[in-house]
Formats: C-alpha cells, structure tokens, sequence
C-alpha cells in the first residue's frame, strides 16, 4: 500500500535540560505547575532568558510547531485515508513513532502534558499495550536505517525551488520519506543534510512548518486522487 512518510526533522520540542533547571524561570514555571523543573517541557516564551547559553538556542524551545503541524498532518484526507505516517524527530535525539489514528489534543496545554507524559514514560497512555505514541532514543541516522530507505527527499531553503507536486513525486516513484524540519530558525544540521537524495524548496522565502506540511500533503492528495 501506497505510503507517504513525513519526518518532523530537528523538532523543538525536549524536556528542559538538566544545565539549566535551577534557572529562575525554570523553577516558576516547575513550582505553578507542580512539576519537578525535568518534568516540564522547554518553552522560549516561558524560558528566554534561561535558554540563552544553549547550544542551538534559536532552534529550541517551541513545542508549538510541532503541535500545529501534527494538528495539520494528523486531520489531513491523507492520513484519514490511510495513506500517511507521521514521525517526529527531535532536537535532542528522540523520536516518536505516531498512530495515524492519534487524536491530538486542540488544546495547547493539553497538548505540553501529554508530551511531558511521553517524553518522561517512552509511551502514551503509559500502561498500553498499543500506545498511541511512542518515544526512544534515537538520532537521525538511526531512524534512517530504522525505515530502511536510502535517502530522504529533505525540503530546506537551500533547496532548488519547485512545485509541492515535484515533492511528492520523488517521495512517491523512490519511496522516500519527505523531511521538514521542526524548528522556527535555522537550517538543518550537516548531519540531516547528508541523507538528503534531493533538496527542495517550495517558496523562496521562509515558510511556517505547518504551512508546508499542509502544501506538500495537499499535493500528495491530489497525486494520489484523495482531492480533486
């Protein structure tokens, strides 16, 4: 059966990082929300100041991309139709494996305790046999060879500008998954870049994640006749 794998690459979303818990901001928020600070996850409008000494601060902390793009991904005719799988790769090396029938949480905070919950438990709901979501450690390369492909069709600024439909036809003819980083600023690390079998892009300015992901999946569908 036809396949469409996405990859949310580099995503922003972690647990606060131990070098950093005792930060003020970091305690506040741990203390309202009657959370040890490792429990919490990390969020640049909450932890600004606190995030400034990381390493690759201006692509952490917005776990709100990641939730709008899922939102976007998981209620698309695609996936209702059976024809998508969403992956998330982390920041900081994780990856989660999600149920196309996951229903995620419109409600923001909802959404930051149910991510809390999977990031801490590998799984949600935690005692299930069959979890909705599943969280290991893992980096890129080993997701790679986890799915068993030669490449990816990555879509990066940097890419050769062409129409979502091209997109979709490199991922569909090649069985690629198609990569879209999960990060606010910034471009992919070397390390991304190196399974890229094509770089892509589809606007020659900057582009929201979810904003991609609905124009590559829109083009999917209709490749695949789900939308006119």
């Amino acid at each position: 059966m036809t396949i469409i794998r996405l990859i949310l690459a580099e995503s922003s979303i972690e647990l606060v990082p131990r070098d950093i818990i005792g930060h003020p901001s970091v305690l506040k928020t741990a203390k309202r929300r009657g959370k040890k600070p490792t429990e919490i996850l990390l969020d640049i409008s909450l932890h600004y100041h606190a995030m400034k000494k990381l390493r690759d601060r201006h692509k952490r902390g917005r776990p709100d991309i990641v939730h709008v793009s899922l939102l976007e991904a998981l209620s698309s005719p695609l996936n209702l139709e059976g024809k998508l799988e969403v992956i998330v790769h982390t920041i900081s090396d994780y990856v989660i494996f999600i149920d196309p029938s996951t229903r995620i949480p419109r409600n923001y905070n909802r959404f930051v305790g149910l991510m809390e919950q999977l990031l801490l438990k590998g799984k949600v709901p935690p005692d299930s046999d069959k979890p909705l979501m599943t969280a290991v450690s893992m980096n890129f390369e080993g997701l790679i060879s986890e799915l068993g492909v030669d490449g990816v069709v990555l879509l990066s600024e940097e890419g050769e500008i062409v129409s979502p439909g091209v997109v979709c036809d490199k991922a569909l003819k090649e069985n690629l998954p198609i990569v879209i980083g999960g990060f606010p600023h910034g471009d992919f690390s070397e390390s991304i870049k190196t399974f890229a079998k094509y770089q892509y892009s589809i606007y020659p300015k900057p582009l929201d994640t979810w904003i991609v992901v609905s124009r590559v999946l829109s083009a999917c569908e209709k490749k695949l006749g789900i939308l006119p």
